[in-house]
């Protein structure tokens, strides 16, 4: 069977590096540092221009968690219309209600807005899937709501201290929805995350560190790591050694 590596991206940049290193599919974000806000336009415009990627754009308005009111989600859903309408190839969102469950109605209404612009779209319910409460519960909600696609961690931090409900899942569900796997995702554990779990798609931020001496200058800084003067980035060359991992 196949298998897909999709890389995180933070930028046009980003994206230009997971094609250069042979990935499947990307999902473009900002703001990775915040867990991904909505991409530029300008973002999605150019890496569809100047790759042949598959572009899956992340819908998330604000950080912190996924319980949207009636600003946050009119903004989201009008995002989700605009990066359709400039090329995305589906969008990643995530939409909660405040006591852990998923949204229903939220979900509803942006899957049927992603899917009016085609039925090739993709819709992908992203990590706030590591946030429900029952995730047998949520998952069989996802795929009554027409969901494509469902990336998590098996609601741990890091993917390898999710491998059984990862496996459980893929087993119970993966005929129905997709099992994307991300966090903490990289060459040398990978092969193990795939072979145990039966899972053909991983998600992957292949980060590597650039530095702007103009970060920290003066009294002032816009530093957002320990590294005064970092700023993350994909690596080519990481993510074409993790392709080969998963590909072998």
């Amino acid at each position: 069977m196949s298998r897909t590596v999709e890389i995180c991206c933070g930028s046009y940049y980003d994206c230009i590096q997971a094609y250069k290193g042979k990935a499947d599919r990307v999902e473009l974000n900002s703001a990775l540092y915040m867990g991904g806000l909505t991409p530029s336009i300008a973002s999605l415009v150019l890496t569809k221009k100047n790759t042949n990627l598959k572009v899956i754009c992340m819908a998330r308005p604000r950080g912190a968690g996924f319980c949207y009111g009636k600003e946050d989600f009119e903004t989201l859903v009008l995002d989700v219309r605009t990066m359709l309408e400039h090329g995305a190839d589906g969008i990643a969102f995530g939409c909660l209600n405040d006591n852990g469950n998923i949204n229903t109605f939220q979900t509803k209404e942006v899957v049927e807005v992603i899917k009016s612009y085609g039925k090739e779209k993709e819709a992908v319910f992203h990590r706030a899937f590591d946030c429900v409460n029952d995730p047998y519960e949520a998952i069989e909600t996802l795929i009554s709501l027409r969901i494509d696609r469902v990336l998590t961690s098996g609601l741990e931090g890091k993917a390898i201290d999710g491998l059984e409900l990862l496996k459980s899942l893929q087993e119970k569900h993966g005929d129905k929805i997709e099992i994307l796997v991300g966090s903490g995702i990289n060459a040398s554990n990978a092969k193990k995350i795939i072979e145990y779990t039966g899972v053909t798609q991983v998600h992957s931020s292949c980060k590597a560190w650039l530095k702007d001496e103009t970060t920290t200058k003066n009294h002032v800084s816009y530093a957002y790591s320990k590294d005064a003067y970092g700023y993350d980035v994909v690596d080519s060359k990481i993510v074409d050694k993790l392709v080969k991992v998963c590909k072998a």
